[in-house]
């Protein structure tokens, strides 16, 4: 059934009207907030986390002793500091407290090591790192001459070790007063000011830091509760890594304006999901990327009904698990949503279509736009007048967000990266009309008659071969259904001699000796046109996957289908046989493709 555009309308009001009451010049932090519902409910659950109940009162004193301590080491408003920790409540208390200073909080992921933890750190700015003990391994990683440039404070976890020339906060913070600063040690903070900068979690090259304002982190808490139907009474699962922006902004900001509750838990896990749901009493729940996948695949319980979550929301559903994994679980509403930490535009389907990331009934109030773009060329189509075009119902396009500059509003605010030079490489210019500008998501989606709208593909993982538009989505989607698979990564790989990139597919079994090339051949002849068929499979005992579970492609495309390379079981799709057929110099000839080149390497 169509929901009535003027319905769907009417739900996205009640988000905008959340989001849009907070300005870039009012003088309401995150700070601020904080202090008022310390005040207000000072005694209600803030945290749950492990055998711990951090109230609302106990996180605003810990931030207070963590603010003193940053003032007395030099931290005033406008610097930065890092901050890399693991999920648990100091994290939280530690942003909170540089909040109320007015410093920018750098939210480094806890994985990252050598060149890449370098590189963050270097283009943070930072001179004060705040780490938990249990990544110290990867901050000693750096090296002593790198490190002496920072004042280290380090959060105990275990107890087991410390860092040379490092405050240890564990006895640190006792020492310092548990009341508020004085308001006037942030004079001149407004809400349009940085609140964090967060490290885009892409699969390919090294991140750019992303800034994220006070009001956007306000608005966000307001608006998606409200979407939500979160009250005080709720309790939100985060088991998402808090130094992305769908856990430490989505999660947390909607607990907070509500008076409500987080269940914590330091990493996700698909085995102990729902025992650590019923625990706490969760009601909702972020999701990103393959969670919802990983939870599927698991065996199904008696129990899997018995728990309290109505609503989740987050980004990643495929659709081709959507209504198996709403049944299965019993979850009341599911929020679909597109965006990306840094957009300035987004999607979200309030109406419980499957497969949907969002609607726009009425585009006149919407800033975002889908324009036709080739894949091949890595252009976008102009028309004879030189500007974009919009993409009818079906096509393929990129979606984009015009660049409003409205006074005193945060509307279409692009607040972009730290560096201007990422900025401005997210900017199209001229797209409609001469002089406007555009911000470009990177995301190619697709809108049906309705105006709901589905996600497709990141541009460059979108392929080209034998001459048409391979969406690794959409083959992923495709093939989910073949019995006994739970995850399949699909990319394009190059092929000496042939234009474009070839598809293969990294696949997930349940039982890796239990792969039958021909079952595999007919299913996917069955599935998908013959350009889109995988021509490589790779078996896989675990996903590569980010921290915030997308699934990687880079490392797997620089190995390509060369036995050399990889050690895992590789295939070639082989039309004569009707069949995957183990892959070696023999099968590979007989298949009629060349030994795996590097790009700008020998055969190997």
């Amino acid at each position: 059934m169509i929901v009535d555009r003027q319905v769907t309308q009417d739900r996205m009001n009640k988000l905008s009207a959340g989001t849009m009451q907070h300005t870039p010049s009012q003088e309401l932090t995150v700070a601020d907030r904080v202090e008022e519902q310390a005040a207000e409910h000072g005694e209600r659950p803030f945290i749950y986390f492990e055998d711990r109940v951090i109230s609302y009162s106990e996180l605003n004193a810990q931030a207070n002793r963590v603010a003193h301590l940053g003032r007395d080491a030099g931290l005033r408003r406008g610097d930065v500091a890092a901050l890399m920790l693991e999920n648990r409540p100091e994290f939280i208390s530690t942003w909170v407290g540089l909040a109320k200073l007015g410093v920018t909080a750098v939210l480094v992921n806890t994985n990252v090591t050598g060149a890449a933890l370098v590189h963050a750190l270097d283009v943070s700015g930072a001179h004060h790192v705040f780490v938990g003990e249990e990544c110290l391994e990867n901050l000693a990683g750096v090296g002593a001459e790198a490190l002496s440039s920072y004042a280290v404070f380090v959060h105990p976890d275990a107890g087991a070790r410390g860092l040379d020339g490092a405050t240890d906060l564990g006895s640190a913070l006792p020492a310092q007063p548990d009341t508020n600063l004085d308001r006037s040690v942030r004079q001149g903070l407004v809400a349009g000011d940085d609140l964090f900068h967060i490290f885009t979690s892409g699969t390919t090259g090294l991140p750019k830091a992303a800034r994220l304002s006070h009001m956007r982190y306000l608005g966000v808490g307001d608006g998606m509760s409200a979407i939500a139907g979160y009250g005080p009474d709720d309790v939100i699962y985060c088991v998402l890594p808090l130094y992305h922006g769908a856990a430490g902004m989505v999660v947390v900001s909607c607990a907070l304006t509500q008076g409500a509750a987080i269940s914590l838990q330091r990493r996700f896990s698909a085995s102990r999901f729902w025992d650590g749901a019923r625990r706490h009493g969760v009601t909702g729940c972020q999701y990103i990327g393959e969670i919802c996948r990983y939870l599927l695949n698991q065996p199904p319980r008696d129990d899997d009904r018995d728990h309290g979550i109505r609503v989740m929301m987050g980004a990643g559903l495929g659709p081709d698990i959507w209504e198996e994994f709403q049944s299965r679980f019993g979850i009341e509403q599911i929020l679909e949503g597109w965006s990306s930490t840094e957009a300035n535009t987004s999607l979200i389907n309030l109406d419980n279509r499957a497969g949907s990331c969002g609607r726009i009934p009425f585009k006149e109030m919407h800033n975002g736009r889908l324009v036709r773009y080739d894949v091949e060329t890595d252009q976008h189509l102009r028309n004879a007048s030189g500007f974009c075009e919009e993409c009818e119902p079906g096509e393929i396009g990129e979606f984009l967000g015009m660049i409003l500059d409205l006074p005193d509003s945060g509307a279409g605010r692009f607040e972009g990266y730290t560096s201007k030079e990422d900025t401005e490489k997210k900017i199209l210019r001229d797209v409609f009309q001469a002089g406007d500008v555009w911000y470009r998501s990177g995301d190619l989606l697709r809108r049906d008659e309705d105006d709901y709208y589905y996600f497709v593909d990141r541009i460059g993982d979108t392929f080209r071969w034998k001459s048409e538009n391979v969406s690794t989505q959409e083959v992923a989607e495709a093939l989910s259904g073949f019995p006994g698979l739970q995850i399949a990564n699909v990319f394009g790989v190059r092929v000496a001699g042939m234009e474009g990139r070839a598809g293969m597919s990294a696949l997930v079994l349940e039982d890796l000796n239990a792969f039958d090339g021909q079952s595999f051949f007919k299913y996917v002849s069955e599935k998908l046109p013959r350009y889109a068929a995988p021509v490589f499979v790779r078996l896989v005992r675990e996903p590569d996957v980010t921290t915030t579970f997308k699934l990687k492609k880079t490392d797997l495309q620089s190995c390509g289908y060369s036995p050399e390379l990889v050690s895992d079981p590789l295939y070639v799709r082989d039309e004569a046989l009707e069949s995957y057929v183990a892959l070696d110099g023999t099968s590979l000839e007989a298949a009629g493709y060349p030994p795996f080149v590097r790009e700008g390497g020998a055969d190997v």
